[in-house]
């Protein structure tokens, strides 16, 4: 089932590191420590393995605030989140903001879609690389003492956050599979002095780029 808890934290980003090898397992993270009125959260952004042969995907760019809903006008803290596109949650397959496209997209049925695609342009393209490649494209928007939203799964125990990347997708038969679902990915913005938010999008190469209501693969 999808996870039983979604959420993003908002509060100021105090620092930012790289694991070191062997430090949190096999998976290869940068980590950021973000202060809230609760304490200091932990959050993991995967950007893969060290030591395995699964690529990485991502996206960086940048959207106004409007384009995020209400969630930009949140307090600072943990805020759970409806699995729905009014409550601020983001879908990287769904949320026009995060395709690249005029926020009326979304709106129009499939038919539509497919007939103005070529006139209104292509989907912000996916970037493939290392883990390494990966941070070298999130560390420039992790700016020490920026306003930051990191959407994803809250730690069952402390204040911290993971499952900071795609979670729909995984293919049958992963061991990620029963997690899929719509309306639950995570994601790492930075607030710029300009109001506008950098966006970090980060995915893994066997997550598929369509999906059904499940948030499985099409």
């Amino acid at each position: 089932m999808p996870f039983q808890r979604y959420g993003v934290l908002s509060g100021t980003l105090h620092q930012h590191f790289r694991d070191t090898p062997d430090d949190e397992g096999a998976w290869f993270h940068v980590n950021l420590r973000v202060d809230a009125p609760d304490g200091r959260y932990r959050c993991a952004v995967d950007v893969d393995s060290h030591d395995s042969a699964t690529g990485v995907q991502w996206k960086a760019f940048t959207v106004d605030a409007a384009a995020l809903g209400p969630v930009a006008a949140l307090a600072p803290g943990y805020h759970e989140l409806a699995r729905t596109p009014a409550s601020g949650a983001l879908d990287y397959i769904r949320h026009p903001a995060l395709k690249g496209r005029p926020s009326w997209w979304a709106t129009l049925p499939g038919w539509l879609r497919k007939l103005l695609a070529p006139l209104v342009g292509p989907a912000l393209p996916w970037t493939s690389g290392s883990n390494l490649d990966a941070a070298l494209a999130l560390e420039p928007i992790l700016a020490v003492g920026r306003p930051v939203l990191v959407f994803g799964e809250p730690f069952s125990a402390g204040l911290g956050m993971h499952n900071i990347h795609q979670n729909q997708g995984d293919p049958a038969g992963s061991q990620w599979w029963a997690e899929n679902g719509t309306w639950q990915d995570g994601a790492t913005l930075t607030r710029r002095p300009d109001g506008r938010y950098d966006v970090f999008l980060n995915k893994f190469s066997t997550q598929a780029d369509q999906t059904g209501k499940g948030g499985h693969p099409l």
